[in-house]
């Protein structure tokens, strides 16, 4: 299809390698630096900042002067660009079609209803539905001391079990008590890597945006604690850090309510994703014609494809065949700043003011930084 955003860089450039490239830095045989992150180190610590996309941190470096005067350069989320499927590649090494969790609600064989990754207990096992060893559990096989740094509410989660399951989860809610378990995971001897996860400028940007104070201040916040991490780091020591996804703020003008639109609904049996990255489910063989008619109503808003141009676009990388069909026949995603929201779907996702989820750059490049110990750049 002509005009679309590229796919992501699956095979060396995205968050799928980053655990990979942090094994290599550790020695860990069988490994490759595919990011160039170096070798010799004795423990590398992974800072995942929920909602930090590249070009958002570079118009705003004067809020994180630390973090913008590291070593940054840009890689490439997950598509869609979502939480499950950032935190999927992330954690196993491997690309949304191989791991399934490939969007922010989707259908699941056997399974009522859409699954909301984000709200996930037991059922259906996360075992079930991502039976591959993450990437926590092929290096506490191999002799690395793995530690995750999380909220407690995630702990025993459908979605850390799925995708982040292996080693030792360290409960931290609090800013002193996370970075805490990190000081006390540095003090062993390694190999060790170290996970923490910083939710909070996700969640402030989808409250109020990320042109917003409000959001300008968490990320000071972010850097003042990143600075922290570094200085507590030795020189055989590496500090990665790096996000799920980038984010754009929708004005309330700009949101289309597709449920108000009848030609939406038509042979359209359920509806998935989140606002920017619409799963459209449809009649069989319904595909085409569906797509034609979203194509025709949403215009210059969207771009509209069936699942298997998708798939054959490279945006979901290599595709298990099992794995296909929790992708909705057709797929919208929104161009610019819309919106696609849906009260029937998810009406208080769809009244945020900070979304994410399609293709555009702000929300697939993600900034990689790397320090090296003692507060040196890396």
């Amino acid at each position: 299809m002509v005009g679309l955003p590229p796919p992501p860089e699956y095979d060396g450039g995205s968050l799928a390698s980053v655990l990979p490239s942090a094994a290599a830095a550790l020695g860990v045989p069988g490994y490759w630096d595919l990011l160039g992150l170096g070798d010799g180190y004795r423990h590398v610590i992974v800072v995942l900042v929920d909602g930090l996309g590249l070009s958002s941190l570079r118009e705003h470096a004067d809020v994180a002067p630390f973090m913008t005067s590291a070593s940054v350069r840009g890689i490439h989320a997950a598509t869609p660009t979502t939480t499950p499927t950032g935190l999927g590649s992330l954690g196993t090494g491997l690309a949304p079609g191989a791991h399934g969790l490939v969007g922010a609600s989707f259908m699941v064989d056997g399974h009522q209803g859409l699954l909301h990754p984000l709200n996930w207990q037991d059922a259906p096992s996360p075992h079930v539905i991502q039976p591959e060893p993450t990437m926590l559990e092929r290096l506490t096989d191999r002799g690395v001391r793995v530690t995750s740094i999380s909220p407690r509410a995630y702990a025993h989660s459908g979605l850390t079990q799925a995708v982040l399951r292996g080693g030792t989860y360290r409960g931290a809610d609090s800013v002193g008590e996370r970075l805490g378990e990190l000081l006390a995971a540095a003090r062993d001897d390694g190999p060790a890597l170290s996970y923490v996860y910083w939710p909070d400028l996700d969640r402030t940007g989808h409250g109020h945006g990320v042109e917003s104070d409000h959001w300008r201040s968490e990320l000071a916040h972010v850097d003042y604690i990143v600075e922290r991490i570094a200085g507590a780091c030795s020189t055989k020591d590496l500090l990665v850090v790096t996000a799920d996804h980038g984010m754009v703020d929708v004005d309330s003008d700009r949101r289309i309510e597709i449920d108000a639109i009848a030609q939406l609904r038509r042979h359209v049996v359920n509806i998935g994703g989140e606002p920017r990255c619409r799963f459209i489910y449809t009649g069989a063989g319904r595909e085409q014609e569906v797509a034609a008619e979203w194509s025709e109503v949403l215009g210059d808003y969207a771009w509209v494809m069936t699942r298997s141009e998708a798939i054959s676009a490279g945006y979901f990388g290599s595709m298990e065949p099992t794995i296909a069909d929790r992708i909705g026949g057709v797929i919208a995603w929104a161009k610019d700043t819309w919106s696609l929201t849906s009260a029937s779907t998810d009406a208080r996702v769809s009244r945020l003011r900070g979304q994410h989820g399609s293709l555009t750059a702000a929300e697939v490049e993600i900034p990689l930084i790397t320090i090296a110990g003692e507060g040196r750049r890396g």
